[in-house]
């Protein structure tokens, strides 16, 4: 099978397929579309950038383009759960380019956004749900959404959210849907937590892969440049970023802050550059990732909260500045580059900080990166990181003063009359 008509896909699918430029099936859709149209559960491995959106969508659009259930208010009839807010928005951009012609609806539902919007949106119900798990909850805990009638559920990137910590969500939604139910999770890499998810919510499920967990696109060249230390990495950058003026640069630092104040200083510098991380509201979000995608702003300095949610052909160069301390997270970010067929170049600046995590990435991808440049450093080891937001050195938050005993750790007078605190609620994706 080398072409979408012998796929079996119906009539409108295939004219929205030519429509939206597809020329022949990748190789996770040739593999994943048939079982799903079999009504099979399918476990997809493969890499960023190689059609898995449209591998679910097809065949779930087509399934549902031939039943006869209708929409019912507050309700969904297949649910998309995916980490990022980015990443949802791209899934819904594809699957509305497919449902085109058609009665169809695709809903959206991510935090950073009025949620009574969004509550409105779906008062009479919609035929596919694309969402992030934490903005969901509020939407069910609040009776605006019901899942008793979703009877298709998709987990794309499931690795990043149980980096994240969506496992607890997942848990709260899933016994929620409707049942029968066929299930389809999609991830790059394949963690030893993925097999318990799969065993938990898959029946049986048919598992198709195209390439190893761990390897990066065969158009991608890496490289490493050794920094003796942060100022030299922003030297680094800059003289980078001059060389190569053409194309679309994305720069991921590894927490808010850093991206922020390394944004600033290429900016500062002369340098077209916007920046998006967790700090930005949705519209900061989009509007940034627009004007690099318009090719406006070439620069996108960015967090790995963007990693897997920026399908933009045009990005010619990946810089990490900062190492992600998850090494699987590196095959993402630098999945970002060559993507739709064209070749990309990705290159890592590292410290002596950074060499540890360095040796986890080249033993994930079973490679040794090459040297671009630069003395390598001695390696030391980096600054603890404390809370979410990284440590010293990282754009983090610093602990003040010494840590308190378990004495000190409750106020006085707890529980004799004083009113305990609320913990703060995790604000949603």
């Amino acid at each position: 099978m080398t072409t979408f008509q012998s796929l079996g896909l119906s009539p409108k699918l295939l004219d929205a397929v030519k429509a939206a430029g597809y020329d022949a099936p990748t190789p996770i859709q040739l593999k994943a579309i048939p079982p799903v149209l079999e009504g099979r559960d399918v476990m997809g491995l493969a890499q960023t950038g190689t059609g898995k959106t449209a591998a679910f969508g097809l065949p779930l659009i087509h399934q549902l383009m031939h039943r006869h259930d209708k929409r019912v208010p507050k309700t969904a009839r297949a649910l998309v759960l995916a980490p990022t807010r980015e990443l949802v928005n791209q899934i819904a951009d594809n699957l509305a380019l497919y449902v085109k012609g058609t009665h169809m609806k695709v809903v959206t539902v991510v935090g950073g956004v009025s949620i009574n919007r969004q509550a409105n949106a779906l008062a009479k119900g919609t035929d596919i749900l694309v969402a992030t798990p934490g903005r969901l909850i509020d939407l069910m805990d609040r009776g605006d959404v019901r899942l008793d009638a979703a009877t298709f559920l998709v987990l794309d990137e499931a690795d990043h959210m149980l980096d994240m910590g969506f496992i607890h969500a997942l848990r709260r939604i899933a016994p929620k849907l409707g049942h029968p139910r066929q299930t389809m999770l999609f991830s790059a890499t394949m963690p030893k937590d993925m097999e318990e998810i799969a065993g938990a919510y898959l029946h049986n499920p048919v598992r198709v892969q195209v390439s190893p967990p761990g390897k990066a696109a065969d158009k991608i060249t890496q490289g490493v440049h050794w920094a003796q230390s942060k100022d030299d990495k922003v030297s680094l950058l800059k003289r980078y970023l001059a060389d190569a003026p053409d194309g679309l640069a994305l720069v991921f630092a590894r927490t808010k802050h850093g991206a922020e104040r390394l944004k600033k200083h290429l900016v500062a510098e002369g340098f077209d550059a916007v920046s998006i991380h967790g700090n930005k509201s949705q519209g900061q979000r989009e509007r940034a990732l627009a004007s690099f995608r318009d090719g406006g702003t070439p620069i996108l300095v960015a967090t790995d909260v963007a990693a897997r949610g920026i399908d933009i052909p045009g990005v010619s160069h990946v810089y990490n500045f900062d190492l992600p301390e998850v090494a699987e997270n590196y095959v993402h970010r630098i999945g970002r580059t060559a993507r739709a067929g064209a070749d990309g170049d990705a290159i890592a600046l590292v410290t002596g900080e950074d060499i540890g995590l360095l040796r986890q990435i080249e033993k994930l991808m079973k490679i040794e990166i090459p040297v671009l440049g630069g003395e390598r450093p001695a390696e030391v080891d980096p600054p603890k990181r404390q809370g979410r937001g990284g440590g010293a050195g990282a754009g983090g938050n610093r602990r003040r003063g010494p840590k308190p005993t378990n004495a000190q750790s409750k106020p006085q007078g707890q529980g004799q009359g004083q009113k305990r605190r609320r913990p703060r609620r995790r604000k949603a994706a």
